[in-house]
């Protein structure tokens, strides 16, 4: 599937050999996700137990067991070199198990939960001695109520058998000490003090970079540093992972006060994604890479994106001022990066073969660019060279590459193809301004984002460098003519004078376009300008929060992208709380809403931007979607997808190395086992699927799929993300919203 060039992780024999001359080298670490294997990844054994969708699985510390959750709310312990199941807990949830864990240091005696029900549950399976699977009524060791949503993951830190934490929903990340109490109140009674609570962000929701935090952060995902155990990120329902040093951290208080965000180490965003605007955009996970200096985070309806932890070094922070200035055009100086290049580490030799290497890879993408087909692996070729031999190649070289790339991510038109495109341009301009290829590609990405005064500027620079170039005229004019249009239209509407709006009570919304008013179908649309509407104050806005639960007979329908099942629907407007937190909180109140003047005083922060970013999969119709490193070094990146599949892609470089098929409908969940080459996957199906390296080697090649099923299955996957607008629900459940609302302008 990698068909351009080689691994970087060399070869096994060698691996082996080096055991010997180096004792400082681990082969067991190298070995154990090497690309040899990974391409060999294949379904080995289905395990069967549950009554439900498994939506949560994970290792014990020694790989000996796993643990799964799911929506039946049994928890079961599989053994690992049986591969059977020997325990199944009833665990006395009344909704879905989203999370679970085992306890670290408790000989995987303790495990943890949380579920849909808002409830965390300690349980000893020391309890379970001498039962069979089919006896599983256990009492829970702890029991903890104090959450007023839905529990949707677990954290636990290295070496600590008495702490554990959950991230809710309700825009709280509690710390649930064994030591302290095995039980309390639940959410909302009169005796309900415990004071657990280590990051309220119940109003920490922001809706872009420029926006003071002022709504609640529905917590989806968090995780602790296992080199760092004082670090922890978390991530919820905007654009912003949040990196907390827990050392740094106030006191623990009870849920009682709503309290103000603490301030955080980092934030993490990719820069395009940072002045969307949109309330559906929110992360699905996040985690950290195994050796702590990176963090992975999940978008639902977006990619997957790798950030540095650390912002020190080439790491790249950026604030609201840098997003604006990345698409308006500055003089630069000439030939920023026009020095020789300075080869690491590299003998002669090595780095003439490298560069000759380079040189025929960008061969292939320039064929792909003048021949207009195969652009997804043009551009893998292009990444391939600058990813992987960024230090050996010329200026000259770097240039031709970020710019040919650019052209072809254009072309290829994936979602955020074209904020890709402007980047590797802003890179060619630092390497050489004089150049007019950057500065026309430039031109032709703002034009896609509809952003055509920029674009002019660009194409007129271009024009200017090089006046006698036909195609830069025809670049000028066509820019021309489109801001000419645009203006007409606004012009226009001007003079017809827009439509009056409908008075609140008689205005009928559809659900698709509550739920997805800020969506669009394209780059163009999601960056242009905002709708008034879009701009009103939060509590002048309707969010639609909605879950779904697809399990025994129900299913989805991958083709017709119609979801069957169950679904909950809770109507807010933004700014209120959810109502169950604020049942909580009348004693104190919420802190006061910002008002105008606290806007334009509000400084936003500087946000750390992405270092790479994976393709191919979707994330729209589950908000568990994990993302995962593969191996103790995290040389590759998992994830799941809706269309059943499940993808790995090289670190580095963010290629595709394997696609395999894990579920009928989705694979939510992919855990790598801690020290051998073995991956548990789990999703809408009721099974979990376990897989090694089994796969037949044919010609010297892992049997798999072909690559034009591959390049099928991921344009499929990208289309259904640029129309995410297209995802069908149930009539029944517009019909429920549209009496909810009507109920709702009668009581105003």
């Amino acid at each position: 599937m990698a068909i351009c060039g080689g691994f970087h992780d060399g070869n096994i024999h060698d691996l082996l050999e080096s055991r010997c001359v180096d004792t400082r080298h681990d082969a067991n670490r190298s070995l154990q996700m090497h690309s040899s294997l990974v391409q060999r990844l294949s379904h080995e054994k289905e395990l069967e137990g549950h009554q439900g969708c498994v939506n949560a699985i994970a290792w014990n510390s020694s790989g000996s067991l796993l643990i799964s959750g799911s929506d039946d709310t049994r928890v079961n312990i599989w053994s690992y070199s049986r591969r059977k199941l020997l325990h199944s807990i009833d665990t006395g949830h009344s909704a879905n198990i989203f999370c679970t864990k085992f306890v670290p240091e408790t000989s995987d005696e303790l495990v943890v939960s949380g579920a849909g029900d808002r409830e965390v549950r300690l349980f000893n399976l020391s309890r379970l001695d001498g039962r069979g699977t089919e006896e599983n009524a256990i009492p829970p060791s702890a029991l903890f109520q104090c959450h007023t949503g839905r529990v949707k993951k677990l954290a636990v830190e290295v070496g600590n058998p008495n702490v554990v934490w959950s991230a809710c929903e309700d825009g709280t990340l509690r710390q649930h000490d064994f030591r302290e109490g095995n039980s309390c109140p639940p959410a909302g009674s009169p005796q309900q003090e415990c004071r657990s609570v280590l990051l309220d962000l119940r109003s920490g929701s922001k809706k872009s970079l420029t926006d003071p935090p002022k709504g609640v952060l529905a917590l989806k995902s968090c995780d602790i540093s296992s080199t760092r155990p004082h670090l922890i990120v978390v991530g919820g329902s905007d654009a912003f992972a949040r990196l907390y040093d827990r050392r740094m951290l106030p006191p623990l208080t009870s849920c009682r006060k709503k309290m103000a965000p603490p301030p955080c180490v980092n934030y993490f965003c990719p820069m395009h994604l940072s002045d969307r605007g949109r309330s559906s955009l929110h992360l699905t996970h996040v985690t950290f890479s195994p050796n702590g200096e990176e963090v992975l985070l999940s978008y639902s309806g977006e990619h997957v994106y790798l950030m540095n932890v650390n912002s020190g070094g080439n790491v790249m922070k950026y604030t609201a001022a840098d997003v604006s200035k990345l698409t308006t055009f500055t003089a630069w100086p000439n030939g920023v990066e026009m020095q020789p290049t300075v080869t690491k580490n590299y003998p002669h030799h090595l780095a003439a073969s490298q560069l000759e290497k380079c040189q025929n890879i960008m061969q292939f993408a320039e064929a792909s660019l003048r021949e207009g087909t195969n652009y997804y692996h043009g551009i893998e070729a292009c990444s391939e060279v600058l990813d992987g031999h960024w230090q050996v190649i010329e200026p000259a070289l770097r240039l031709e590459c970020l710019c040919t790339r650019a052209a072809l991510l254009l072309k290829r038109k994936w979602k955020n193809d074209v904020h890709m495109a402007i980047r590797d341009c802003q890179r060619a301009r630092m390497i050489d301004t004089s150049s007019v290829r950057p500065l026309y590609y430039m031109s032709e990405a703002l034009s896609q984002l509809g952003k055509h005064k920029e674009a002019l500027e660009f194409a007129l620079s271009a024009q200017c460098l090089s006046p006698s170039d036909p195609k830069l005229e025809e670049r000028v004019q066509d820019i021309k003519q489109r801001l000419a249009a645009a203006e007409a239209e606004k012009n226009n509407k001007v003079t017809n004078g827009a439509p009056r709006s409908e008075p609140r009570g008689a205005r009928v919304l559809s659900l698709g376009d509550i739920l997805f008013r800020s969506e669009a179908n394209s780059d163009a649309s999601q960056d242009g300008p905002r709708s008034e509407r879009e701009e009103s104050d939060y509590d002048e806005e309707m969010e639609v929060d909605f879950e779904t639960s697809i399990s025994g007979d129900e299913g989805r329908d991958v083709e017709s992208n119609v979801l069957h099942g169950s679904l909950n629907l809770r109507i807010h407007r933004r700014g209120d709380s959810y109502r169950e937190t604020a049942s909580t909180n009348d004693s104190c109140g919420s802190p006061s809403s910002s008002s105008q003047n606290d806007k334009i005083l509000y400084q936003p922060e500087a946000v750390i931007d992405m270092k790479q970013r994976y393709v191919g999969h979707c994330n729209v119709g589950t908000d568990i979607k994990q993302a995962s490193f593969l191996g103790q070094r995290g040389e590759y990146v998992a994830s799941g997808s809706d269309d059943g599949r499940w993808f790995i892609w090289e670190k580095r470089t963010g290629r595709l190395i394997k696609m395999l098929l894990g579920d009928e409908a989705v694979v939510n969940c992919v855990q790598c086992h801690p020290f051998d080459c073995v991956v548990a996957t789990s999703g809408i199906d009721n099974t979990i699927k376990i897989w090694t390296p089994s796969a037949p080697v044919v010609a010297g090649v892992a049997a798999g799929p072909e690559t034009a099923d591959v390049l099928v299955a991921m344009e499929n996957n990208e289309r259904r993300l640029i129309h995410n607008r297209e995802f069908i629900l149930p009539i029944e459940i517009l019909e429920r919203f549209r009496m909810h609302e009507s109920a709702e302008c009668a009581q105003s």
